[in-house]
């Protein structure tokens, strides 16, 4: 399963639905950090299988797109990764990945633009790789270049220069720009592959590993779709042993689909799914299958064991979703965000508005879930939130996941991520 692609201390107020929970208290002290915390070397690793580790030293890395600006309007700062350590985030432990610096040029032009949309190992060397989102130039004749570019995790982090993804001429199909990459191994041989967006209601398909110039191991014809929209992150839905996706109708509010993978990857349309905003999957309730949760305004709906879709409705605030296990039972939390953060406990029986958690936002301002992973290691997924005030102010913070109350009530890492101005 891969991760797609998301970016002063402060307190987390944590408040149940009914009888009042307290959430456990973090095991040290939140971390102070100015807005410009000093920088620190990368760590160097060896190779790892942990999600998000571009260093591969087996602990996640946090990315960030659309970094704060020194002033507003200014031009793309780029991307920023936070590296991980034992104990989690290391804010001074960063890097910048810039278009001007690592990007690479098309007709001789570099992309004004940087933006990370999907992570995984697309090589198979134990270090997590990123797929970013470019504007090549277009002359508006023909099939347009390829928007995304490829930079490939090492011992050092992404420190090298971005190639080119190959989409061969046989897996594309009309004028549409080939974007929206999810990860997954959607044929079960252990490599990483690639779904974009193709013309009309079709998918290509992109097997790996991929070479370093950009280059899948094969790749056939375009895939029939359910949707213009693939989305990720993938996951193994059905417990089959091929990873599947999502597929969404349109951008928007349209209805989706899970697609299944199989041999010849994901060509299976399973489970429809109702319209929505956003769609999580995740083992809400006790079942071999996962679960999926659809975002919708007023209510999210809720498919449970998939693909048998047996239906079910929670009330909640938020449209935008995210799935994962707080507190390491096994079972999913569903974070509920938009104009507050809730959080709905897994249960047996599946997900209950009982107990529901509250999370205040850690400073004023629009908050966003930016993250779920286990950035600490201690087997329990850690929620990252952002909280943007303007153009040139933010506030990142990390709660980490707790047996008792879901998240620590305090975070354990907090910064601003203006502290990529300095670093160009």
């Amino acid at each position: 399963m891969c991760t797609a692609v998301a970016l002063g201390c402060c307190t987390l107020l944590l408040a149940a639905c009914g009888p009042t929970q307290h959430a456990e208290s973090a095991d040290h002290s939140p971390v102070q950090i100015a807005k410009a915390p000093a920088r620190l070397p990368v760590p160097r690793g060896d190779g790892s299988k942990t999600p998000d580790d571009f260093n591969g030293d087996g602990h996640r890395d946090l990315v960030l797109n659309d970094l704060v600006k020194a002033e507003s309007h200014a031009d793309d700062a780029g991307i920023g990764i936070v590296y991980g350590s034992e104990r989690g985030l290391v804010p001074g432990a960063r890097q910048l990945v810039s278009p001007r610096t690592q990007g690479a040029a098309t007709d001789g032009q570099l992309p004004a633009v940087f933006d990370a949309e999907a992570t995984c190992d697309l090589d198979g060397d134990g270090f997590t790789d990123l797929v970013v989102s470019t504007d090549p130039p277009y002359d508006g004749q023909g099939q347009p270049p390829v928007p995304l570019q490829l930079l490939f995790g090492s011992p050092a982090g992404l420190t090298g220069k971005a190639v080119h993804l190959t989409v061969p001429a046989t897996a594309r199909v009309g004028n549409d720009w080939p974007d929206q990459p999810v990860c997954g191994d959607f044929d079960g041989d252990g490599s990483q592959d690639l779904v974009v967006h193709a013309t009309g209601g079709q998918l290509s398909y992109l097997r790996g590993p991929f070479s370093r110039k950009g280059a899948p191991r094969t790749a056939g014809g375009p895939l029939t779709s359910p949707g213009e929209v693939p989305t990720g992150p993938a996951a193994d839905v059905n417990r089959d042993g091929y990873d599947d996706l999502v597929v969404r109708t349109t951008e928007g509010t349209g209805p989706s689909a899970v697609v299944l993978g199989g041999p010849d990857g994901p060509t299976r349309t399973g489970t429809v799914l109702p319209s929505g905003i956003d769609v999580a999957l995740g083992r809400f309730g006790k079942g071999r299958a996962l679960d999926a949760a659809v975002g919708a305004m007023g209510g999210t709906s809720l498919r449970y064991d998939l693909p048998e879709a047996a239906k079910a409705t929670l009330s909640s605030p938020g449209s935008m979703l995210d799935a994962a296990d707080f507190d390491g039972d096994g079972l999913s939390e569903l974070v509920s965000s938009g104009s507050r953060l809730k959080v709905f406990r897994g249960r047996t029986a599946g997900l209950k508005a009982a107990g529901m958690v509250t999370v205040e936002p850690p400073a004023s301002g629009t908050t966003r879930v930016l993250a779920v992973g286990d950035f600490d290691g201690d087997g329990r997924a850690d929620l990252a939130v952002r909280t943007y005030r303007s153009e040139t102010k933010d506030t990142v913070a990390v709660y980490r996941g707790a047996k008792k109350g879901l998240l620590a009530a305090e975070p354990s890492v907090t910064f601003s991520s203006s502290a990529f101005l300095g670093d160009n």
